[in-house]
C-alpha cells in the first residue's frame, strides 16, 4: 500500500467517535421522545435522532481530517446503499456504526456503543469501539495490536480467552437472523456450551471477547459496520474467526455467517459442536 493508516490516524478516529458520542449521543440517552424513534426494516431495526446526529458529526469530522477518504455511516448507506461498492477499491474508507445497540439505547438500558473502521482497498487497517456510558475505548491496529483506553487515560493491553473444552465455553449468539432449519439446530446445540448470551450490541459483545471474557462470537447477518471494527479487534487481541465455511472474513461479505473463536483449533471445535 502507497498510504499507510498510521497510530495518530486511529488516535483521530478515536477522537471523533467519543466526541460525537458526548455531544450527541448521551444528552439524548433517557430523553427519547417517540417523535425521535422510526421503525426501519423491522420491529427490531430502528433508527433514532441520536443514530442520525451522531453519524453526521462523525462523518463531518473525518471528512475535515481524511479530505481524500470515502466516509459510509449505516444510516447514509441505508439511504444509499450503492455507497457500499467503494469499500473494495478506495484508498482509505471509513465504515461507521454511529449507534450501535439502539434498541437497548432507545430503551433506557445502558449498553451500547459507537464503531467505525478503516478500510485500505478493501482491508480492515484501524478499528474503534468506543463505550459512551463507560467512557473507554478500544483500538485495534492491522498487525499492531489491540488495546483498551479508559476514561482516564490508562491502557491496557487486550488478549482473547484462553482456549477450553467446548463444554467451558463461554459465548455469545446471534441466532435470531438464521434461516430455518439452521436456527433451531443452532439452537439446540447451543446447551453444548457452558453458558450463552446476546446482548443486542456487537459494539460489546467483540469488547468483552477481545477482553478475555468470553471465548465464542456466533453471528449470521454480517452488515459492515457491524463487524468490522470488531473483527479487527478480536483478530489484533490473538483470536481466530471465519465464516461458517472456513473462508475468511471480509467487509464486503454480507452472507455466510461468521464465528470467532481463541484459536483455530478451537474454532474448528465449536463449530463442529454448533452446526452439526
Amino acid at each position: 500500500m502507497s498510504v499507510q493508516f498510521s497510530p495518530s490516524d486511529l488516535d483521530q478516529l478515536g477522537s471523533a467517535l467519543a466526541q460525537a458520542a458526548a455531544d450527541e449521543i448521551m444528552p439524548r440517552f433517557g430523553r427519547l421522545q417517540k417523535a425521535g424513534i422510526r421503525q426501519k426494516s423491522s420491529a427490531f431495526d430502528i433508527v433514532t435522532e441520536a443514530d442520525e446526529a451522531a453519524e453526521r458529526a462523525i462523518t463531518s469530522r473525518l471528512n475535515s481530517c481524511f479530505p481524500e477518504a470515502v466516509v459510509v455511516g449505516e444510516e447514509a448507506a441505508d439511504r444509499h446503499p450503492e455507497l457500499l461498492q467503494a469499500l473494495g477499491s478506495a484508498e482509505l474508507a471509513f465504515l461507521v456504526d454511529p449507534l450501535d445497540g439502539t434498541k437497548n439505547f432507545a430503551s433506557g438500558l445502558p449498553l451500547f456503543g459507537v464503531m467505525a473502521a478503516a478500510l485500505m482497498r478493501g482491508q480492515i487497517v484501524g478499528g474503534v469501539i468506543h463505550d459512551p456510558v463507560g467512557g473507554s475505548t478500544a483500538f485495534a491496529l492491522r498487525d499492531g495490536g489491540a488495546w483498551m483506553l479508559a476514561q482516564d487515560g490508562a491502557r491496557s493491553s487486550l488478549q482473547v480467552a484462553s482456549p477450553v473444552p467446548v463444554r467451558e465455553m463461554e459465548g455469545i449468539a446471534g441466532t435470531n437472523f438464521l434461516p430455518e432449519p439452521l436456527r433451531s439446530k443452532v439452537n439446540g446445540n447451543l446447551s453444548r456450551l457452558s453458558s450463552t448470551n446476546w446482548f443486542r450490541c456487537a459494539a460489546h459483545e467483540y469488547r468483552l471477547a477481545a477482553s478475555g471474557h468470553c471465548h465464542i462470537l456466533f453471528y449470521n447477518r454480517l452488515m459492515p459496520w457491524d463487524h468490522a471494527a470488531g473483527w479487527l479487534l478480536h483478530r489484533e487481541a490473538g483470536g481466530f474467526s471465519a465464516h461458517f465455511d472456513g473462508t475468511p472474513y471480509l467487509p464486503t461479505h454480507t452472507t455466510g455467517g461468521l464465528l470467532c473463536a481463541p484459536s483455530e483449533a478451537s474454532w474448528h471445535e465449536a463449530r463442529a459442536a454448533l452446526l452439526t
